[in-house]
């Protein structure tokens, strides 16, 4: 008897891991790349530290050399209330909340957007990150925030939230449906168009590359996203969102009829569909384990990876 319910509850171990593959899969395209490290015998590229640099839209100019000495750029600071100084400048050994998630807090897809999240759901995630609870076998890029949380102190923590809790979420994502998608290559966290005109089948992702990578590469908070999509996710991902699929519930049940977040709970209209999927992939693959995250690891573990990529295409398409 023993030996029959040993070997059934093997069965389900592998059977809920070969269900977890596809998920798996998605890591390639759903998480960011690090850089490769540089080769040491390769020249060093000249750069004029008087060089004047500039992006889209802004009137503020950095030289080469200031932006080699900070953490990051303020290109934009009418669209933010003046940053504490554990944004913008860092109090080691915690970093600049600045450096991941730029000085408005409105992220980029490998980071999350925390302009306008409830100031009790930032403490929350904090302290899962803290706890060790979130982070540990996600993304490499999240591991940084289980240090950076250990880092902060309660001051900086609260002075952190109640900025970006503070400041207006402004979408900058456009999502286009397509059979096909540019070749892309990851750089500096981000997926952008190999040279030429190659195409090739969209599959099963999403792929969000940023209309201008000058802007993003010297930190523009208010560049725009492209994010392909499957043809027709929106549409099903709409029908998700308002009414559920299988065993799971609706979306709208917790995130509000708009997805724009209900007390607490987080918005998801406008946000980075790359970020979302990538999270409810984490909530299905056990990675979110703190108390708040059971409601969502119960709702993926209903989810195929096409129902995570209409959900997030549909709620990246909606207005906040």
């Amino acid at each position: 008897m023993f030996a029959c319910v040993a070997g059934a509850a093997i069965a389900a171990t592998a059977a809920n891991a070969a269900g977890d593959d596809p998920f798996r899969a998605a890591e390639a395209w759903a998480f960011p790349v690090f850089p490769p490290p540089p080769d040491p015998h390769a020249p060093k590229p000249k750069s004029d530290p008087r060089k004047v640099l500039h992006v889209t839209g802004s009137a503020v100019n950095y030289t080469q050399a200031q932006m080699d000495g900070i953490d990051d750029a303020d290109w934009f600071p009418q669209d933010h209330p003046p940053a504490p100084h554990i944004v913008e400048v860092g109090r080691k050994p915690a970093r600049p909340c600045a450096e991941c998630h730029l000085i408005s807090g409105i992220g980029v897809p490998a980071t999350a957007s925390l302009d306008g999240l409830p100031k009790a759901y930032i403490l929350e995630q904090v302290a899962a990150f803290h706890a060790g609870k979130r982070g540990i076998g996600g993304p490499a890029t999240a591991h940084d925030m289980i240090d950076e949380a250990r880092a902060l102190t309660p001051a900086d923590l609260q002075q952190a939230a109640d900025c970006f809790s503070a400041t207006k979420f402004v979408p900058r994502v456009h999502v286009v449906e397509t059979a096909s998608v540019p070749k892309m290559h990851w750089k500096y966290f981000v997926q952008v168009p190999d040279e030429g005109d190659a195409r090739g089948p969209i599959g099963e992702r999403i792929i969000e590359t940023p209309a201008s990578f000058s802007d993003y590469s010297l930190s523009d908070d208010r560049v725009r996203y492209l994010a392909y999509v499957p043809t027709g996710s929106i549409s099903r991902g709409a029908v998700i969102a308002a009414n559920g699929t299988g065993a799971a519930a609706s979306c709208e049940s917790c995130h509000g009829t708009k997805l724009q977040g209900v007390g607490d709970i987080p918005y998801l209209a406008g946000r980075s569909p790359t970020y979302i999927a990538r999270e409810l992939i984490l909530f299905r693959l056990g990675r979110r384990t703190n108390p708040g995250a059971a409601p969502m690891r119960a709702e993926a573990a209903q989810l195929t990876l096409n129902d995570m990529i209409d959900v997030a295409a549909y709620a990246a398409s909606r207005k906040p």
